[in-house]
């Protein structure tokens, strides 16, 4: 059995076909420990960290930092049993057979092209080792030049007119021709100080260059032979970034503001952004939706003074102190309450059956530096309002820190989305797939509101229900959403009521 194992990119959850390296969290040399954290790769759904299957020692690791890898390619290899001495040759030929970097008789055989009109040794018609000429199998060398084809820029070729030998051919070894001396030429350098020629950069380097805009020939590489890595263009265009930047500073403040002065628009001053990871992911679920489920979205305004009293006295109660209480999650044990009421709502559309569902799991929207991405809280009805709070605060904090894992974005039953947050009174959202409603949740603001025959300023907020009307109809969906709002309204009221 061989020694050195191949590790392949799992499949991390809900048939995922591919993940992007984030990453490394060891290196070649390091000796790792069973289900050690190796790699950190991103999916079309979070950030997740992959333990070894093996312990031992860190042999290779096929792919860069950056690299988007499919499911069951090997991304690193281990060597099982790194104190039985040297790995045979075989096994370690074997294991390093898909390594990304040359070895050095690949780049010894690497040649410069020979100048026009010479056979460089080794080819037909050129000197082979040992002194002989180069042929095909089969054919004998031909002691006379041989004819080349007429350049149609050039003069025509006088007919060759030298005699021919009659006898049977002979392998002789072409004299030597004497070198000609060559004007040296003076190397081209860009104006980063690089020499042009061929630029050297492994295959996803070229496309983050490629999304980000950059042209390689402008790039300097820090890599072996020159070679471009996703750093140096990472600093290419910071760079550019600063130099833009300082040259804005500089120019006259009369010429930004001259009348005279042409719109400037064009791909220079473009930003392409690759969709992958989360945001495909997004992409992907928002369009199938949108154009599978017919959305109805319905709107409450409700007066929420009482609730907001409620938290604060809630706040003050001991055992409620390090407890982070938030108006979502009185929306949350509202939302809860009225799934108990019309468990209609907690369903899903299955083409000739709909499935409901007794238990609820609570989906939170969270934005975060990846994308959109909706944990949720599994069979939620089952909680205290201070367990449900408790769960809420580490769904948050775990998916802010882009730690949430597969298992908690899957399997979600209704979502609430805070817009709230972001200043919005409320919104139309689009479901989620295989959820039958999302709720929401706009920003509390102090308004002018009619409280007992009088006008006076209260909390005030806007609910708006999205339902998939293939399950749900308008009178189902204006219930639910009129239960959350009474709650909201009065707490205290709807629980002596509901319970």
């Amino acid at each position: 059995m061989s020694r050195i194992k191949e590790f392949n990119l799992p499949d991390l959850g809900e048939g995922l076909t591919e993940g992007e390296i984030l990453a490394w969290l060891v290196k070649v040399g390091d000796v790792i420990e069973l289900n050690q954290p190796i790699v950190e790769v991103e999916t079309a759904k979070a950030a997740v960290e992959i333990p070894a299957k093996w312990a031992g020692e860190v042999r290779s690791i096929f792919h860069p930092e950056g690299s988007t890898v499919e499911v069951g390619t090997p991304i690193i290899a281990i060597d099982t049993d790194p104190g039985a001495g040297p790995v045979p040759e075989s096994t370690t030929a074997a294991a390093s057979a898909d390594l990304p970097t040359p070895s050095a008789a690949s780049l010894a055989a690497v040649q410069v092209a020979p100048a026009e009109g010479m056979v460089e040794p080794g080819l037909i018609g050129g000197v082979a080792p040992g002194g002989r000429t180069a042929v095909l199998v089969g054919y004998g060398p031909r002691n006379a030049p041989a004819k080349r084809r007429q350049r149609r820029d050039g003069p025509p070729r006088q007919p060759d007119t030298s005699p021919r030998p009659t006898g049977p051919a002979q392998v002789t070894t072409p004299a030597p021709a004497a070198p000609v001396a060559a004007a040296p030429v003076a190397p081209t350098v860009n104006g980063n100080g690089r020499v042009a020629g061929p630029v050297l950069a492994k295959p996803p380097v070229r496309k983050f260059a490629k999304d980000l805009g950059v042209d390689l020939a402008t790039v300097t590489g820090s890599g072996p032979l020159g070679s471009i890595t996703r750093a140096d263009v990472q600093r290419a265009v910071d760079g550019s970034t600063a130099v833009d930047g300082s040259t804005a500073v500089a120019e006259p403040l009369a010429a930004t503001s001259s009348a005279t002065s042409a719109a400037s628009f064009g791909a220079d001053r473009e930003q392409r952004i690759p969709v992958k990871g989360v945001r495909r992911l997004t992409a992907e679920n928002m369009s199938r939706s949108a154009f599978t489920a017919p959305h109805v979205t319905e709107f409450l305004t409700v007066d929420v003074t009482r609730a907001m009293k409620a938290l604060d006295r809630l706040r003050g109660r001991r055992e409620w102190r390090d407890v982070r209480v938030s108006p979502l999650l009185l929306v949350a044990k509202a939302v809860l309450l009225a799934v108990r009421r019309h468990p209609m709502v907690n369903s899903t559309w299955a083409g000739d059956e709909i499935v409901v569902k007794e238990y609820v799991n609570l989906g939170i929207a969270a934005a975060t530096e990846r994308g959109l991405i909706v944990p949720n809280i599994k069979d939620a009805g089952r909680l205290t309002l201070r367990e449900l709070a408790d769960a809420m605060t580490g769904l948050v904090q775990t998916a802010k820190a882009g730690r949430t894992s597969p298992a908690d974005m899957s399997g979600g039953t209704l979502t609430i989305t805070n817009v709230g947050v972001f200043g919005v009174d409320t919104g139309t959202p689009i479901l989620p797939p295989g959820e039958s409603a999302i709720l929401a949740f706009g920003a509390v603001r102090e308004l002018p509101w009619v409280h007992k025959g009088k006008v006076k300023p209260r909390q005030v907020t806007t609910l708006g229900l999205s339902f998939d009307h293939r399950i749900i109809d308008g009178e189902l969906g204006s219930k639910f959403l009129r239960d959350i709002g009474d709650f909201l309204a009065d707490p205290e009221a709807a629980l002596l009521a509901w319970t």
